[in-house]
């Protein structure tokens, strides 16, 4: 999907919205918003948008058991550089494009924690 240069901030995080993407705002120690990350977690997969800014963005498909999405250890996909060509890969990507086939697949939720962070819980059933 090929996004115009020309859309805003605004309207490029609402693409992301109405595809799904959940949004969280990580804090420093002070409380100040050190960036913006889209999540979406489909099948036994999370993508993963972070916009540090519009000319640093990056975008990254993981397995759905990463234990943590701001730093994976497993990356199946990535992109990164300005906003509007990151995203526009990202939105092209197949749900089935990148994944890891496993025997089962994982399910879980995302738990709200403290200072806005939250933590994905795999489901044990």
């Amino acid at each position: 999907m090929t996004l115009s240069p020309e859309l805003t901030v605004e309207e490029v995080l609402g693409t992301l919205i109405a595809r799904g993407y959940r949004f969280l705002h990580p804090r420093d120690a002070n409380g100040e918003v050190v960036t913006v990350v889209g999540i979406r977690a489909h099948g036994t997969v999370i993508d993963v948008v972070r916009l540090d800014g519009e000319d640093d963005v990056t975008a990254m498909r993981m397995p759905h058991d990463e234990d943590d999405v701001l730093q994976p250890t497993t990356v199946l996909w990535s992109s990164s550089g300005a906003m509007q060509p990151v995203v526009g890969d990202l939105l092209s990507l197949g749900d089935e494009d990148y994944t890891p086939h496993y025997s089962h697949r994982g399910g879980g939720c995302w738990v709200r924690g403290e200072s806005g962070r939250a933590k994905w819980l795999m489901a044990t059933a």
